[in-house]
């Protein structure tokens, strides 16, 4: 089953994260300390933290930090520095109780909320970063970074109106900005807004008209309009402008993939995920090919890494649930059927797989309810699809 929904287009939400410098860095020395003045070890080590800092040398500052905060442990500035180093090493999630530590000792302060926010951000984790975004965006309402991250957040939790919102504001204050230009066009599409689809489209034509933000979101455009061939074109241009640019070998892919061309969507898949290995889309959708030619454990393996970018999408929940029963473990698919059926209960393949694992694990009652409510939702979809071509 192909999944109809392409979520939100993680490789270039986590390019933007990754991209963004560490929002905001209060430097380190006796001078910043507050309260007492600095003692000559504490100054030494302030010193080498900051010069390891500069050099790159993060592991040797994180060392100089830690030894400088057991000797002034309310220090914002040097819980800041110490989850600074920690985040270029990679160790965002260490970072953030020092980061919430500093906000502890000084509620609001700016320089903490802001590297805050972007950590959580970078962890994916949009509902902790949105309301930091939020309240720094009411006292710096002209900060672009703040803007531009705030609506990529609500991206992420599939707020587009409100994303647009945000992104718009983001634009108007960088108007030749091309990323963020696409991620608004792309809120405006998943928001059905159709003129500001346009709108942003014409902007970007007027930058570059050959970029591949201009041909991805026309190609967006054309398949949720069902226009495959105008689709298939406009990525194929987007891949001529720019190959590595997030999306573009996942929307061929899925366009192939819509026209029952496996052997050609296979490969533009694996493209994606040579560039971008969490991306979710192209993780789900190529487990849904591998499994149907018997590949069934990189097809679980593919759908836990798509469900490890977005745990509520749902045709990877399925996906794993047939995977696990294809394994010859039924009991491990309850779990992420039962969830894909939460997240919609009208999903009648994943009630009819439940019903094929209740019914390996002797539980036939329930197995039988399971397809019986497949068989009724199929009916009655049946019966309105049939209601909507009958003449008036």
């Amino acid at each position: 089953m192909i999944a109809r929904k392409a979520n939100y287009p993680t490789a270039l939400i986590l390019i933007l994260a990754f991209s963004a410098p560490t929002l905001c860095t209060p430097g380190t020395g006796p001078a910043l300390l507050q309260g007492a003045p600095a003692t000559p070890q504490l100054q030494l080590l302030l010193a080498e933290g900051s010069d390891a800092l500069q050099r790159g040398d993060d592991t040797a500052a994180e060392k100089a930090f830690r030894r400088a905060l057991t000797l002034e442990p309310k220090s914002i500035e040097i819980l800041n520095d110490l989850a600074i180093s920690l985040v270029k090493e990679g160790h965002l999630t260490d970072a953030i109780p020092y980061y919430r530590r500093a906000l502890v000792l000084k509620p609001g302060d700016l320089t903490t909320s802001r590297n805050l926010a972007l950590a959580y951000f970078k962890l994916q984790n949009f509902h902790q970063a949105l309301p930091l975004l939020q309240a720094l965006n009411s006292r710096q309402p002209g900060d672009f970074q703040v803007l531009d991250l705030a609506g990529l957040s609500l991206f992420g939790l599939d707020h587009y109106v409100e994303a647009a919102k945000y992104l718009e504001s983001a634009s108007r204050l960088r108007p030749s900005d091309l990323p963020t230009l696409y991620m608004l066009g792309q809120a405006y599409l998943r928001a059905a807004n159709y003129k500001g689809v346009t709108d942003v489209f014409g902007r970007i034509m007027t930058i570059d008209p050959n970029s591949a933000e201009a041909h991805v979101m026309m190609g967006t455009a054309y398949d949720k309009t069902f226009q495959q061939s105008k689709a298939l074109d406009e990525y194929q241009a987007a891949e001529r402008a720019d190959p590595n640019f997030p999306g573009v070998h996942s929307g061929l892919g899925q366009i192939y993939l819509k026209r029952g061309q496996l052997d050609s969507a296979e490969p533009e898949f694996r493209e994606e995920l040579k560039r971008f290995p969490a991306d979710a889309v192209s993780n789900c959708l190529l487990g849904q090919i591998v499994i149907g030619r018997d590949g069934a454990e990189e097809a679980r393996s593919l759908f836990l890494t798509a469900l490890a970018a977005n745990s509520r999408y749902k045709e990877a929940l399925f996906g794993l649930g047939k995977a696990e029963i294809k394994l010859g473990n039924p009991d491990k698919a309850l779990a992420p059927l039962r969830k894909a059926i939460r997240l919609d209960p009208v999903y009648f393949q994943a009630h009819y797989q439940l019903g094929s694992a209740l019914a390996l694990l002797g539980r036939h009652d329930e197995a039988k309810k399971e397809r019986e409510i497949c068989a009724t939702i199929q009916a009655k979809q049946r019966a309105e699809y049939a209601k909507k071509l009958a003449p008036q």
